[in-house]
C-alpha cells in the first residue's frame, strides 16, 4: 500500500492524532475515510477550492444584477444576452428542449 505524507501546522496535527487517539485508531485509520470521502465514485474530486470560488462568483453576480436592475433594467437583459453567448462559446449552455 501506498505511503503519503502530508505537511499541516502542528495545532492541527495534534488536535487530529487526539481524535485518533480518543476513537481508539491509529492516525491512518482514523484520516483514511476523509481521504476516501474526498473523492466520489467516479474518481472525480468532491472538495475543491473551485467550489469556493464559484460561490464567490455566484455572490457577485448577485450583487451586480441587483445594483444593474437598480440602475437600468435594460442592462440586465442585455447582460444576459451576452452571457448566454459566451456561455453558448465554451459548450457551457445546454441546448433548449425541442
Amino acid at each position: 500500500m501506498p505511503t503519503v505524507s502530508v505537511r499541516m501546522d502542528e495545532a492541527l496535527y495534534r488536535q487530529l492524532k487526539l481524535c485518533a487517539y480518543s476513537a481508539d485508531l491509529s492516525f491512518s485509520k482514523f484520516l483514511r475515510p476523509a481521504i476516501e470521502r474526498a473523492v466520489s465514485p467516479d474518481g472525480k474530486a468532491t472538495i475543491t477550492v473551485m467550489d469556493e470560488l464559484l460561490g464567490i462568483q455566484i455572490h457577485t453576480f448577485a450583487l451586480l444584477s441587483t445594483l444593474a436592475r437598480e440602475q437600468s433594467p435594460d442592462i440586465c437583459g442585455k447582460g444576459l444576452e451576452e452571457a448566454r453567448k459566451l456561455l453558448a462559446e465554451r459548450g457551457l449552455l445546454e441546448e433548449p428542449a425541442r
